[in-house]
């Protein structure tokens, strides 16, 4: 069954509407996703030849392609219960979180348009954004990488974590906070 709860969101790469309802579940995907698949052939060359591959600098599509893939290999083994990294909205618990992701974003120059709160039905799963990595051509590293994203243990006193709360479900926009 369904958790039904409420978190905000920062809008970025193109803007939605109030009343809008948002999908994502294993047949509906986001962004992130396409640009893995669009990446999957380099994916499966770097994995059948590591060798090959081990001193090259990959472009870092091609890193964060490989962290995903094995981020949902070891889900859908282990944590099947949780949102996809690859069709999942990424949300806050608070406003103030919302607002400090929305400077973070602006400040790098991605397109940012709003803050909004919104009504989840469905899933959710609060990971820390330290325990993400860059995609190596050892597919084993990245499957024991993968494995402590999901475990989501305690970090070092020195490494406090970054929150993020991946959700999905039906999503609705229940109100524009903000916009910039």
């Amino acid at each position: 069954m369904a958790d039904t709860f409420y978190a905000y969101h920062v809008v970025t790469d193109r803007p939605i509407e109030l009343g809008q309802h948002i999908l994502f579940d294993e047949t509906h995907h986001s962004g992130v996703y396409e640009r893995v698949m669009a990446r999957l052939d380099t994916v499966n060359e770097l994995y059948s030849n590591p060798s090959k591959y081990e001193d090259a600098e990959l472009e870092y599509p091609v890193t964060v392609a490989l962290r995903e893939l094995a981020l949902e290999e070891v889900r859908r083994e282990k944590y099947p219960d949780y949102p996809s990294r690859m069709g999942c909205l990424y949300v806050s618990e608070t406003l103030q979180e919302s607002r400090n992701w929305a400077e973070y974003f602006i400040g790098l120059g991605r397109p940012t348009f709003s803050i909004v709160k919104v009504k989840v039905t469905g899933a959710r799963f609060i990971g820390d954004a330290t325990k993400c990595f860059d995609g190596t051509v050892h597919k084993e590293e990245n499957l024991r990488m993968a494995e402590k994203y999901w475990e989501n243990g305690p970090n070092p006193p020195e490494e406090p974590p970054i929150c993020e709360y991946l959700v999905s479900g039906d999503i609705e926009i229940v109100e524009i906070i903000e916009e910039f």
